[in-house]
């Protein structure tokens, strides 16, 4: 046979020529380690013993195991759209790694990647109330098992469980989207949880663009804590912003006996509270800047009963008056300090840090809109909830593989870095006889032994 054609001859350097083979290579090599991730957590196996799939099954193409796989994967890749799946339909990796054939027939001429109007298909059958439901439990339940797995088969003794509203920006029509003049945008609102601790999101729900900032957060927070504290941990602490405290989520932790720490608005009674200590005390302020802590029991004219505040009062360097703010909970000052209570509050910088993680490697793209060929089963609205769970449950199969990283390699690991070092490596598939090797570049084969052998030291807690 002869040469190929170059493509094109670069002008920087007339001896390299660019050629197009029909090669079985991937720049996806990574996607066979989250499928390797995914069998050992057994997570596409719950979640499809628990989701109703409605297909006539001896006439469907695509199991639904290999839907689910499909897009965790690809989201785990970087792949955010549908139609990318139509681009990389004949990417070898990807193939060997959603497949559920044996051998070389994984790569065969009828095992390719499901099209854009598969996938469309499977957001609608997820979209249905219940399965969107399986969906919610699927993310914590993928966390749960995780924690067991790397805590020696034990649930913690104690979890902080964050709960905040997360801004995403949409574009066009999209039913409930809505401008939010506080993040100037047209977005959805939706409540996300995740714990600090440990870098995990465990639920979510989508809320118009205009929702309050605490909208229907007492039923998500209850179902939620009763939900870990069956899996994950024995004690789960809520962990709120001052948007959310109001008396019917506060009543009901505290019926629920769920412990909570928040920050709250303040206003002229608190201020009349604070006056009598915030006078800079006499002489000249030490090197470093000092902080005050006084306790008060205080009632908002919407509450039920006096509750614990704590005022803080903090000098800032440069500035002539001291700053102060206010936090609340329902622990006794015997069991938590005011001073131990600020430092339990700011750890919510660490979860805020890990939504910045989702939002900026997942990207969740929620742009279902309603068209006349969908069927009536489902909205837009509920299709959008199903594509941001699933980003959730991408986002926990990402961080489960960064988190064997970190364990093997005992050093700090972010999404972004386990994604490129890691999973966006180049390879080929070689196959002889009824045999397929992948062939990954020199350069990702520590990477590769590191994580192999901490994935394989894990026995993964199931049950």
């Amino acid at each position: 046979m002869g040469e190929a054609s170059p493509m094109f001859i670069p002008t920087f350097n007339r001896s390299l020529h660019i050629e197009a083979r029909p090669d079985r290579l991937s720049a996806d090599g990574g996607a066979v380690l989250l499928r390797e991730l995914l069998e050992q957590s057994c997570i596409i196996d719950w979640l499809t013993a628990q989701l109703t799939d409605a297909r006539a099954q001896d006439q469907i193409d695509y199991p639904l195991a290999e839907l689910l796989r499909t897009v965790l994967v690809m989201y785990g890749q970087g792949w955010r759209d549908q139609d990318d799946a139509d681009a990389l339909r004949l990417d070898p990796a990807l193939r060997l790694a959603i497949s559920q054939a044996a051998g070389t027939a994984a790569i065969g001429d009828e095992h390719h990647l499901p099209s854009q109007p598969t996938l469309s298909r499977l957001l609608e059958m997820l979209a249905q109330p219940g399965n969107r439901r399986v969906l919610q439990e699927a993310i914590a339940e993928m966390a749960a098992r995780r924690v067991r797995t790397m805590n020696r088969g034990h649930r913690l003794r104690r979890v902080t469980l964050d709960i905040d509203g997360l801004p995403i920006e949409v574009h066009g029509n999209q039913p409930q989207a809505a401008y939010n003049g506080h993040y100037h945008q047209t977005m959805y609102h939706p409540i996300v949880a995740s714990i600090a601790e440990t870098g995990d999101m465990l639920d979510a729900r989508l809320r118009a663009g205009n929702a309050h900032t605490a909208e229907g957060a007492l039923d998500f927070v209850l179902d939620l804590v009763t939900r870990v504290e069956t899996s994950l941990c024995q004690v789960a602490l809520v962990r709120i912003d001052a948007g959310f405290p109001g008396e019917p989520l506060l009543a009901g932790l505290e019926a629920n006996r769920t412990p909570y720490v928040a920050r709250i608005k303040t206003n002229k009674a608190l201020d009349r509270l604070a006056a009598p200590h915030l006078a800079r005390p006499a002489g000249r302020p030490p090197a470093e800047p000092r902080i005050w802590f006084h306790e008060k029991n205080y009632a908002a004219g919407t509450w039920s009963v006096e509750r614990r505040v704590v005022l803080v009062v903090l000098e800032r360097p440069g500035e002539l008056l001291l700053d102060h703010f206010w936090l609340l909970t329902n622990i006794a000052v015997e069991r938590l300090s005011g001073e131990d209570l600020l430092a339990l509050y700011r750890e919510r910088g660490t979860a805020e840090g890990h939504m910045g993680e989702l939002m900026d490697v997942l990207k969740p793209a929620l742009s279902s809109s309603s068209r006349a060929r969908w069927p009536k089963t489902t909205d837009a609205f509920a299709r959008n909830e199903a594509l941001l769970l699933l980003h959730l449950l991408g986002y926990e199969v990402l961080h489960s593989g960064r988190c064997v990283m970190e364990k093997v390699t005992r050093t700090g690991w972010s999404l972004r870095r386990f994604r490129e070092r890691v999973l966006k490596v180049g390879a080929r598939v070689v196959l002889h006889a009824r045999r397929a090797t992948l062939v990954i570049a020199e350069t990702a084969a520590p990477d590769w032994r590191q994580f192999s052998r901490g994935l394989g030291r894990l026995a993964w807690n199931t049950t």
